[in-house]
């Protein structure tokens, strides 16, 4: 969907689609679930609000920054013709200024949070901004992205406890696989512009097939660290049962994508409901269980 609801105003709906507002529940609840895992219930209210904002910072910053540096490649894909960029809806030099003020919001909520938070911020900047330049040189490109969304894990807990506790490297791993496989389902339908653009991929790498054999794998190695991560930590009967419901999502999802490669779009969406059932196992076994 590209055009705003009725009654909705133009300019902020441009806004929204720039910063992908609309695919923030694919890892937002992911980060909540991590939230209530490292405070072992609700951090203070500051910083909870503080992680929050770090996390939609980074979020911002990668998405307009990869808008504007993408702009040239997304006018000649028919997926991402309509963006805003590419209409003239919105500026390259606002995007730009979006993603500088996106990294600066970042550092100063990590300064606040803890001085190895602080620390690192500009690690997590690297990796935001290093995704656009990867898939233009390797096929590892989509790992790369995976390992992106898996430094949630390892910033809440740094966040909250000022520290790395060796098992949430667990929970990172778990993410970086669940990750990969996402965006080697997302990289399925960009297979033809990819590959006009000279662009990189696991898929075009390994061809659709093989790309699709190995999701299932991916998404079964990282439920067996997210498994082991709660087993390690002892939480609840309730987490387990959550995995145990992604597990389900994910195999019926893949399957239906072995059966017929042209169904990304579900794919893709079904990845909302699996993240968001994460959410609901780790609340309910840190604060029921």
């Amino acid at each position: 969907m590209t055009d705003p609801p009725t009654g909705a105003s133009p300019r902020w709906w441009d806004f929204g689609r720039l910063l992908e507002i609309q695919n923030v529940g694919l890892n937002l609840p992911f980060a909540l679930a991590f939230i209530f895992i490292a405070s072992k219930g609700v951090p203070s209210l500051a910083t909870f609000l503080l992680i929050v904002i770090a996390f939609l910072a980074a979020r911002n910053a990668g998405h307009s920054f990869n808008r504007w540096a993408d702009r040239a490649q997304d006018a000649v894909n028919p997926r991402t013709q309509n963006r805003v960029l590419v209409t003239g809806r919105a500026r390259p030099e606002f995007a730009l200024a979006l993603s500088l003020a996106s990294a600066a919001l970042l550092i100063v909520a990590a300064y606040f949070l803890n001085p190895l938070a602080f620390y690192l911020s500009p690690v997590a900047l690297a990796m935001v901004y290093g995704y656009t330049y990867t898939k233009r040189i390797t096929a590892w490109t989509t790992p790369f992205l995976g390992l992106v969304e898996a430094i949630v894990p390892a910033a809440v807990f740094i966040a909250i406890q000022g520290t790395l506790p060796l098992v949430v490297l667990l929970a990172v791993g778990g993410l970086l696989l669940w990750g990969t496989a996402f965006e080697t389902i997302h990289s399925l339908g960009d297979l033809a512009s990819d590959r006009a653009l000279e662009l990189h991929s696991l898929p075009l790498l390994l061809g659709v097939r093989r790309s699709t054999y190995l999701v299932p794998v991916l998404h079964a190695a990282a439920l067996i660290l997210l498994a082991a991560f709660g087993f390690v930590l002892g939480l609840g009967i309730a987490y387990p049962i959550g995995l145990a419901a992604m597990a389900v999502v994910a195999g019926i999802t893949d399957y239906q994508l072995l059966r017929n490669t042209a169904g990304t779009p579900v794919a893709f969406r079904r990845h909302f409901l699996m993240s968001a059932i994460y959410l609901v196992g780790a609340a309910v076994a840190v604060f029921v269980a």
